[in-house]
Order: C-alpha cells, then sequence, then structure tokens
C-alpha cells in the first residue's frame, strides 16, 4: 500500500517533468508563449506532488531526489533555454553564458536545498530564493511581453539584470516565507488566501497573463525589502546596546 501511494506523488513529479521537456521542445520551435506555460504548469504539479505527499503521508528521500532533478530541467534548463531563444541568443557567446545562469545557479539552490532540507521542515522560511518562483517570474515574463520575434520594448532592456538578480537570490542568504503546509484543522484560516489568489487568477486573466509577472516580481523583491530591513534594525539594536552599555 505504501508503494502504491508514493507512486500516485511521483506521478504527479514525473508530470512536472514533462512539462519541463515539453518547454524545451516548444521554445525550440519558436512557441515561446507555450513554453512559458508548460512551466507554469510544471510549477502546479510541483506544487502538488509536496500536497499529495504530505497527505499520504509518503515523503521520502527518493521523492526528494526526483523531485530536485524534475526541478532542474522544469525550472533550471526550461526557462535558460526560453529566454535564451526569446532574448539573449543575439548576443553570441555571452548571450549563451548569461541564459545559462538561470540554469547554473538554480542547480547549486537545489544541491544545498536537498543539504538543508531537514532543517527546512522545520522552519518557515527557504535561505535563497526557490527555484521555481525565479522560473515563475521568466516565463511570466516572457508571456506577458514576448512576440514571435522576441521580447518587446522597454522590457527587453530589464531581462540580463533580472537574470543576474534572480541568479543571486537563488545562492543567497536572503529567506522567503515558504508556503503554508495543507492540515485540515487549518483550513478556515485559509480562505483569505484562497480569496486572494481567485482575485490574483481573475486579474491574470483580465490582463492576459501580465499580472502575475508584476506579483512574482513583487515576491521576488519583497524578499529582499525584508533581508534589507531585518539587516539595518538588527544593527541598529546592537549599535543601541552598545551604547547603553
Amino acid at each position: 500500500m505504501t508503494n502504491s501511494k508514493s507512486f500516485v506523488a511521483n506521478f504527479v513529479t514525473s508530470l512536472n517533468l514533462f512539462c519541463g521537456f515539453l518547454s524545451i521542445v516548444y521554445t525550440s520551435h519558436g512557441n515561446y508563449k507555450l513554453a512559458a506555460i508548460f512551466i507554469i504548469m510544471a510549477a502546479i504539479f510541483d506544487t502538488l506532488d509536496g500536497i499529495i505527499a504530505r497527505l499520504l503521508s509518503t515523503s521520502s528521500r527518493f521523492g526528494v531526489e526526483l523531485d530536485s532533478l524534475s526541478d532542474v530541467v522544469s525550472f533550471g534548463a526550461a526557462p535558460s533555454f526560453l529566454i535564451y531563444k526569446a532574448y539573449t541568443y543575439q548576443f553570441g557567446l555571452p548571450g549563451i553564458i548569461i541564459g545559462s545562469l538561470i540554469l547554473i545557479f538554480g542547480a547549486f539552490r537545489l544541491a544545498r536545498f536537498n543539504i538543508m532540507v531537514e532543517d527546512l521542515n522545520t522552519k518557515g522560511d527557504f535561505t535563497g530564493l526557490p527555484i521555481p518562483l525565479s522560473a515563475l517570474t521568466i516565463s511570466t515574463l516572457v508571456f506577458s511581453y514576448s512576440t514571435d520575434n522576441g521580447m518587446t520594448q522597454p522590457f527587453d532592456i530589464f531581462i540580463i539584470p533580472l537574470i543576474l538578480l534572480l541568479s543571486f537570490l537563488m545562492v543567497s542568504k536572503v529567506r522567503y516565507n515558504a508556503l503554508p503546509k495543507l492540515k485540515d484543522k487549518k483550513i478556515k484560516e485559509k480562505i483569505v488566501l484562497f480569496v486572494t489568489l481567485i482575485i490574483a487568477l481573475f486579474l491574470a486573466f483580465a490582463t492576459n497573463g501580465r499580472i502575475l509577472f508584476f506579483i512574482f516580481l513583487s515576491i521576488v523583491l519583497f524578499g529582499i525589502f525584508r533581508h534589507l530591513y531585518f539587516f539595518f534594525f538588527s544593527k541598529n539594536q546592537i549599535l543601541e546596546t552598545t551604547q547603553e552599555k
């Protein structure tokens, strides 16, 4: 029975991997919007496999490793190849290097996560930007502001700085909140979150998906601002304590 339960979560994880593969295929065909959609779908399956594993109590080391391997493809290789084909290809070798950063630093991020995974299960925050959030920021940007000829102006000028920022944040010590765990006794407390998601989905359809990019970008920037706030706040506290002594 345990093996059959594990199969359900692992199958959903494989759907995440398959969506990453499809994204790469459609990127190679020049269909950037559909490629971006498959990255978003991969993120949905990535969220679902964790929920299913917790509900069925089938979390395992094998599942963690399979999930990481899937994430390298769906949230590392797929968005890197997508942003390369949509924009950075025009810069030749430097464009290849810049385009690969999401993949390379994403792999570092996942390796660190696997080492710290036991500690992370007991904490409410992630150390460094989660790789799915990085991929969603890239994919929603491409989905919202790309054409068959590449990225539209003026958003194209922000692409390289955004790639560098996301790559750095994935291996940084900036903390990001984990999603709330799914527990029956706390379902009522998630009503506000559920309503917020419904509003976000409505706005996404109303704005042709463009609001999603700004939502994910806001989450990325919020982590930076929060990190700076606590850094300076704790520094001031230490200074005040020293002066009092």
